[in-house]
């Protein structure tokens, strides 16, 4: 069977309003406990005109993006980011996707007990390209390496919600 995922293929985009909460929220949950994150008076004494998301916050936002649109036996293996502008409240988080890769592993019988194969078996790996735009341009820039397993393509579509179909 084909795989259902294809080079240059694009992801449906996922906006996601940055908030105060979600700001501080991913500070603390990240354990960041920079002031220039949640203390909006020290932050303007800094320099930024406010308090601004950090990198934590925006990989496990990324890592969302990829695992909404690919479902729930999305593994990542590798999240490599670039911050570029800030996030700050009132900001409007765009994030997009291409596929850029698609390599298919070895298809054996899954383990009929733990439904896992092998390590590096019965699996497609895939790269996607990742940006996120604000109002200011540019704020991430990234690659994802996930793996899939292979399943039928009924299985595959029908396991998860997209990102874009359920609220945050």
């Amino acid at each position: 069977m084909k795989d259902p995922y294809r080079v240059g293929d694009a992801l449906p985009p996922l906006e996601i309003p940055v908030t105060r909460t979600l700001i501080v929220a991913g500070a603390i949950a990240s354990r960041d406990y920079q002031d220039v994150h949640h203390d909006a008076e020290l932050a303007r004494e800094k320099g930024s005109p406010d308090i601004f998301m950090n990198i934590l916050t925006t990989n496990g936002l990324v890592g969302r993006y990829i695992t909404d649109h690919f479902g729930p036996t999305a593994v990542l293996r590798k999240v490599a980011i670039r911050l570029g502008v800030p996030n700050y409240p009132g900001d409007l988080l765009r994030l997009t996707g291409r596929i850029t890769t698609v390599e298919s592993g070895n298809r054996i019988p899954m383990d009929s007990e733990n439904h896992t194969p092998p390590e590096g078996e019965n699996r497609t790996l895939i790269e996607v390209a990742v940006a996120g735009d604000n109002r200011m341009g540019r704020h991430v820039t990234g690659k994802v390496t996930l793996a899939l397993p292979h399943e039928p393509r009924e299985q595959l579509h029908e396991s998860h919600q997209p990102h874009h179909t359920r609220p945050l």
